[in-house]
């Protein structure tokens, strides 16, 4: 063989190696950017999930832990649950309706933001209608599951919820679901005199998707939770419900408990491997990256030995 063509096929094989490992450094870094996507997402959620607040959530027996987020930050006053879904959250409010819009319950930058009153609402809700805001997020975080409320069996399933504020507990009874218009003063004005009270109630009832006959009225107390649509810019998803002075017990508890500990479906396994944490998807990307390295070398000693090499050096008869 002609030294040139030697020279030759010595110069692609280096080429090609380097094209491949700069291939495969390629690939890992995007993997490694995509696990730490994956992360970075997961951390918006668990940070805006109920399950944060939890500690806080007031109770019959002792609402310490609720006064000691209110010393935190004065502008909790409230705490909402929706029985049967993810919203057990406690709600602020400011004097303007973009403060909590990208901060938390604590006032620290979240994406997520918090549940927050209108801020043109009596804390007491003692307004003919109130509004309580908060982003539709994936995973059901915040107001993220309202959407569900679209499907009629599981809007005539989940009729009930709590609403604490002035220090005691009341009863939430659903009985409407609307898809809205963000631009539609007709349903987000809040705080009617009574003169128009029977107009907006008969209003929102017309527009809405969903209904259920309970009785409301102008001498009752509404409650709407806002939030955004994912399939359309301005759209809106409505829930409302009645404020009652009665109790309604949560029937979802115990089956909840019972479904969390059944089985594993796709859901639970995206969650676990968006929880392992970051450095060890790094471990990981990195004992890969050494196993295809191994296996290239391990590529060059097969052709090595079965005279394949290109750049292999001459026998002693070529030499002669």
């Amino acid at each position: 063989m002609k030294r040139s063509e030697k020279i030759g096929k010595k110069i692609i094989w280096v080429a090609d190696s380097i094209v491949n490992f700069t291939v495969l450094v390629i690939l890992l870094l995007l993997l490694a950017l995509g696990s730490y996507a994956m992360w970075d997402s997961n951390q918006v959620y668990q940070e805006a999930s109920a399950s944060t607040y939890e500690m806080y959530k007031p109770t019959t027996d002792d609402s310490l832990s609720f006064e000691e987020l209110q010393a935190l930050n004065s502008d909790v006053f409230a705490w909402l649950s929706v029985y049967g879904t993810t919203i057990d959250y406690p709600v602020a409010q400011s004097t303007d309706n973009t403060k909590y819009l990208n901060r938390n319950i604590f006032g620290e930058y979240a994406l997520a933001g918090s549940l927050f009153l209108d801020y043109q609402n009596a804390r007491d809700f003692t307004d003919f209608n109130s509004i309580i805001y908060g982003h539709h997020m994936d995973k059901e975080v915040m107001f993220g599951g309202v959407d569900k409320f679209i499907d009629k069996t599981y809007f005539d399933e989940r009729q009930y919820g709590n609403l604490f504020y002035s220090g005691k507990d009341h009863g939430v009874e659903f009985f409407a679901f609307l898809e809205a218009d963000a631009y539609d003063g007709t349903l987000f004005s809040v705080a009617l005199p009574e003169n128009v009270r029977q107009q907006y109630l008969d209003n929102l009832l017309a527009k809405a998707k969903h209904t259920r006959e309970i009785g409301v009225s102008i001498e009752d107390r509404i409650v709407l939770l806002y939030t955004c649509t994912s399939n359309t810019t301005n759209g809106r998803h409505i829930l409302v419900g009645r404020i009652t002075d009665e109790i309604y017990a949560d029937v979802f508890q115990t089956d909840e408990t019972v479904e969390k500990g059944r089985g594993v479906d796709g859901q639970t396994i995206w969650s676990f491997f968006q929880q392992i944490p970051i450095w060890i998807w790094g471990i990981l990307w990195f004992v890969l990256l050494l196993l295809l390295l191994l296996l290239c070398q391990e590529k060059k000693k097969v052709r090595k030995h079965k005279g394949k090499e290109p750049y292999e050096s001459e026998s002693k008869d070529e030499r002669s």
